[in-house]
């Protein structure tokens, strides 16, 4: 081989990684006519020999194992690609990766959001370096904007679409009306769901995302604890049509936000004005829109999950450390070094608007009850609507409310005073946060 070869080991070959074999070996992509022999394929390590002789075929100078160790010391090896996913495995790959003088590619997004502290003080002690483009958006680069575009540059706010489960189902729910359980089934139908998507479906994938994207934006560790979390499971395919009625489209929103207060930290589902980019990200695909002190607002958009867009990130942190160009910054920035602990605002006391729906019974004096209470509270009312069931009077009805901006903690208290009204059916109360985002227009929802 010539001297500037830089050998892969290739630890993990499931659906990603299998993708990544091929674009090494040049059955995909362009790496072998861009790079030639320079990056090369030497060890593919999983437990599974026979499934990935049989999947990747690949030629005989690259060896199939399973014996990890023996790969991490190997000297021949110049990079270790971590895609076995998982925290304590990973984590112990990684780590002995960097020991043994490897650089390290992953795109483990759960294990950079619990470890990724420790394991980047081992990386600069060890003079190596950790690439991971993929553990935030799939294809979409917004780990290398972040690092290269916005080096020099405050990052202000972070709004993401970045979990493509989610962005389906919903998409599903308001374009087709379905509801959530069946919109679930179909993305499982499809293969955008995994058989238990408890971890997309309830935001804890797009918190361990926002978790990462943040110490790259805003230079501050973050951890889990410190991001507000919820998910699309008791999402209403009817607060879907009511607040597209009023101007707003329903997305599952990862959030930073700098603030006097603090940062706020948050995944929820979210109303977005339609007239906003986010808001027109149909099906699986992803997006990630960044404010910063000079740049404005910048949009990145592309597929965020799946073998062939995923696998395209990891080469591409493949090349950059082939070329030498990722090394030099991962060693200046400070981002990768001792940074300290975010300062998260909580989560009751942030301010945004809020849409509510009650289920009132349908008599004389009922929505002066519920007006009332929202003021003590100091939550005021933009619009009030009772939406038409043809019901009787006497019945419940559904009325939806959209506030001006309040304070979280103060909505949630008249909420729970509300529902302990007798003319409210508390089980038919649905709130929904919305978010109108920076640089926006102000039209959407009568804000």
């Amino acid at each position: 081989m010539p001297p500037n070869t830089c050998n892969i080991a290739l630890f993990g070959c499931g659906t990603v990684g299998a993708g990544v074999a091929s674009m090494l070996l040049g059955r995909q992509g362009a790496v072998k006519e861009r790079f030639g022999d320079r990056l090369e394929l030497s060890h593919i390590v999983d437990k599974r020999i026979d499934y990935v002789r049989e999947e990747v075929s690949p030629p005989d100078a690259v060896q199939v194992t399973d014996d990890l160790d023996g790969v991490l010391q190997n000297d021949d090896v110049d990079v270790a690609v971590e895609l076995f996913g998982g925290i304590e495995t990973a984590g112990e790959l990684v780590e002995k990766a960097l020991r043994n003088g490897k650089h390290v590619v992953t795109a483990n997004k759960a294990l950079l959001a619990k470890e990724g502290d420790h394991l980047f003080r081992v990386a600069r002690e060890c003079g190596r370096s950790i690439a991971y483009e993929a553990s935030a958006a799939g294809c979409i680069p917004i780990i290398s904007a972040l690092r290269e575009d916005f080096a020099g540059d405050r990052v202000q706010s972070i709004y993401g679409i970045v979990n493509g489960t989610c962005n389906y189902i919903l998409t599903r729910m308001t374009e087709a009306g379905l509801s959530y359980d069946r919109a679930l089934q179909e993305a499982m139908d499809r293969g955008y769901a995994e058989a238990d998507p408890t971890l997309d479906v309830e935001g804890r994938d797009s918190a361990h995302k926002l978790a990462v994207m943040a110490r790259l934006a805003f230079g501050t560790r973050v951890e889990l604890d410190d991001v507000a979390c919820e998910g699309i499971t008791h999402v209403a395919v009817e607060d879907i049509r009511y607040a597209r009625g009023l101007g707003w489209t329903l997305k599952l929103l990862a959030m930073g936000i700098r603030t006097g207060r603090g940062m706020e930290l948050r995944v929820h589902p979210t109303l977005l004005p339609h007239s906003h980019p986010l808001a027109s990200i149909r099906g699986a695909y992803n997006a990630v829109c960044v404010h910063t002190e000079t740049a404005g607002e910048v949009i990145l958009t592309g597929k965020g999950a799946g073998r062939w867009p995923t696998a395209n990130a990891v080469v591409g942190d493949i090349c950059r450390i082939g070329l030498g160009t990722y090394q030099p910054q991962f060693s200046a920035l400070a981002q990768f070094g001792e940074v300290d602990r975010v300062h998260p605002v909580d989560i009751d006391d942030v301010r945004c608007r809020y849409y509510f729906r009650l289920s009132c019974m349908d008599r004389p004096g009922v929505l002066a009850q519920t007006s009332g209470i929202l003021g003590e509270e100091n939550v005021s009312i933009s619009s009030c609507v009772q939406q038409d069931t043809g019901g009787e009077e006497g019945e419940h009805v559904p009325v939806v409310f959209m506030t001006h901006t309040a304070r979280e903690g103060d909505v949630r208290r008249a909420l729970d005073r509300i529902n302990s009204l007798d003319c409210i059916k508390a089980d038919g109360t649905h709130m929904l946060r919305v978010q109108q985002i920076r640089g926006e227009s102000t039209q959407a929802g009568g804000a």
